[in-house]
């Protein structure tokens, strides 16, 4: 649960304080620790005619960056959190600094405190309220993201477009020699653009039509273990006039781990893998004021990170999800 708290009624025009908590339960261990903390505890105001947004606080910059907080597509992939991005399993204290440079373009900057560089199971495991300042080996994550992105109107498509890079001193595990103290940083970077094609409703609402993107990310292979991120996506929203408000999508996405973790998997005579793929069909029906469901089905190709046994070659997963707004 999230709550927002509009401080305009105080005469402090755009002051937001916003607290969440979550919990979560994991009957498949392997998936993650089980935990009950905060997912968010933050204060966002603007300054000089909305020109500046500060946002300061336990951050998910998950939702801040790249698109990915986005409903029904964006990258799904796990290189931003590797590289230390936080999200709502691990928020994070950070402060981020946008610059809007007019009502189409801005750049933002994000210094965050960076999740544990042995990953987001140890992170949770380490801290799994969520309430304290580091984790070991942790330290800071920078990250700047430029963005334009034009409001679709009447006769006007939607065009989205963006690129970041992130710099982490964090001690990452050099996957050349793994058995060397830890001690090189990290970085990550991405492009990432969506356009609408059609307008299905060019004199009402403007945003329904469809929409096409595509996603490409990189770290280096020396210090993650997913080297390259790359999708493709088309999408819909109100394709039908009945239906206005749904959305739905076609994602397909492949990873490629990095190529010194799958040498060494080999060297000790393990199942490996160079890479894995998924498709994915989602359809998020809104089904009264602030009642939304979502219905998928994935299939990949190569599930599991790099190694793998003669029973896990494919996997078709059924996402079913409900979320409530009020």
């Amino acid at each position: 649960m999230i709550v927002t708290y509009d401080l305009a009624r105080f005469g402090i025009p755009d002051g937001q304080i916003v607290v969440g908590a979550e919990h979560q339960y994991w009957t498949w261990k392997s998936a993650g620790p089980d935990r009950l903390g905060i997912s968010a505890v933050s204060y966002y105001q603007t300054f000089f005619e909305r020109k500046i947004e500060l946002k300061v606080g336990y951050l998910r910059n998950q939702h801040e960056f790249a698109g990915a907080g986005e409903k029904v597509f964006g990258p799904s992939s796990k290189m931003l959190f590797q590289a230390g991005m936080s999200n709502n399993w691990a928020p994070t204290p950070a402060l981020n600094l946008k610059y809007n440079f007019d009502d189409r373009l801005y750049s933002k900057l994000s210094i965050q405190r960076s999740l544990s560089p042995a990953g987001q199971y140890t992170h949770v495991s380490e801290n799994p309220t969520g309430l304290s300042w580091s984790t070991r080996d942790a330290g800071i994550l920078l990250l700047d993201e430029v963005c334009y992105k034009n409001k679709p109107t009447p006769g006007v498509p939607e065009t989205w477009l963006r690129a970041g890079a992130g710099f982490n001193n964090s001690s990452y595990t050099d996957l050349q020699h793994p058995t060397q103290p830890t001690a090189k940083a990290n970085s990550v970077y991405y492009v990432a653009a969506d356009r609408q094609f059609w307008q299905s409703a060019v004199h009402g609402s403007a945003s329904r039509g469809i929409y096409g993107g595509f996603s490409a990310m990189y770290a280096p292979p020396d210090l993650n273990r997913a080297s390259q991120y790359y999708e493709l996506r088309l999408y819909a929203k109100g394709l039908f006039d009945s239906r206005p408000t749904d959305q739905m999508s076609l994602v397909v996405n492949n990873t490629v781990w990095s190529h010194f973790a799958v040498d060494a998997a080999l060297a000790k005579e393990q199942l490996a893998h160079r890479d894995s793929t998924a498709i994915s069909g989602l359809y998020t029906a809104h089904l009264a004021p602030g009642l939304y469901t979502t219905v998928g089905l994935t299939y990949i190709n190569h599930p599991t990170s790099i190694t793998y046994t003669p029973q896990t070659g494919h996997a078709l997963n059924i996402l079913v999800s409900t979320s409530v707004f009020f």
